[in-house]
């Protein structure tokens, strides 16, 4: 449970599988992470699938969900700019 302003606020966790690189394998990301994931691959013109194989491809010494949360971040980020 995060705390936000001192208040308790709920960021459910969802475990999905998904194949990279021909291996299944498991990514455990907060609802919000997942729906951005998917807006961005959309606008992309490519799957949630292979827009994480790219982000596994490209990250360094970082877990999966990890290395997904800070592309999120980074796009809308980005945007701003």
């Amino acid at each position: 449970m995060a705390h936000l302003r001192g208040e308790a606020v709920n960021s459910p966790v969802s475990k999905r599988s998904i194949v990279i690189a021909g291996h299944k394998t498991s990514v455990s990301l907060e609802d919000e992470f997942w729906d951005s994931l998917k807006e961005i691959a959309s606008e992309r013109g490519t799957t949630p699938a292979a827009l994480v194989t790219a982000i596994d491809a490209d990250r360094q010494h970082v877990n999966l969900s990890s290395a997904i949360r800070l592309f999120v971040l980074g796009f809308y980020r980005d945007q701003r700019r």
